[in-house]
């Protein structure tokens, strides 16, 4: 079988992106990372996604991001709460985290090129999201350019890699019935930026809400809301 290596943060995208490599008949090698982000709590959800859908290995990179700061995620900037869908799209939020998807995606790249494998899945989308720059199709295809110049198997072995975006034209209610067509369990994911005390979602920064959306829009009920043992 084909080998890919997907990009797996615990959350509603990257775990859906997994379900559909997984569909396409490939191996799944996942990738999470710990990079200081202040919602670690998604990586306890990324050993459950991967355990729930089988995958043949679960690694997780340490990047201290929160070394250089910039982000709500990985510094002490406050996370934004109750923006409508126009406040969203208005500009680049303070929870983009700096080159992040550039920095994650270089790593899965020399991982791939380790394995033989010549796909990559990222659960990017460019709909419903909060206005990140690395989420777009023009970047992920100069991204994908630049890895076929930058690797011995690319250059040597004329092998080209592919970074897959299954969800890119997506709106979240797609993304979640695509997800519960091939069986995910949401309520193993993770989405929120800013679990409250006890470790519950808070339900009102941008990630929860566009969650809460998309489960709305889909005629769905969100069964993370009712899981009290995550």
């Amino acid at each position: 079988m084909k080998k890919a290596v997907v990009l797996v943060s615990g959350g509603l995208d990257s775990t859906t992106a997994l379900a559909m490599a997984k569909a396409e008949g490939f191996d799944v090698y996942a990738l999470s990372f710990d990079y200081g982000q202040r919602h670690a709590r998604e990586l306890a959800a990324a050993k459950r996604v991967t355990a729930a859908l089988i995958v043949c290995r679960h690694i997780t990179v340490h990047v201290d991001m929160s070394s250089i700061g910039g982000s709500a995620l990985t510094a002490t900037i406050d996370v934004p709460k109750g923006r409508s869908l126009a406040e969203m799209d208005r500009a680049i939020p303070v929870t983009y985290v700096p080159a992040r998807n550039t920095i994650f995606l270089s790593i899965a790249l020399a991982w791939a090129e380790v394995l033989g494998s010549r796909d990559i899945f990222i659960g990017v989308n460019q709909l419903d999201y909060s206005g990140y720059p690395d989420c777009r199709p023009e970047y992920i295809a100069a991204f994908e350019r630049m890895a076929n110049l930058a690797t011995k198997a690319g250059v040597e072995e004329g092998v080209r890699l592919r970074i897959h975006t299954p969800l890119i034209h997506m709106s979240k209610a797609e993304i979640i019935r695509k997800g519960m067509a091939l069986g995910v369990d949401y309520a193993v994911t993770w989405s929120c930026y800013d679990p409250t005390a006890a470790g519950r979602p808070c339900g009102r920064c941008d990630s929860c809400l566009l969650r809460q959306k998309g489960f709305s829009e889909a005629g769905l009920t969100d069964p993370l809301l009712a899981t009290k043992n995550l």
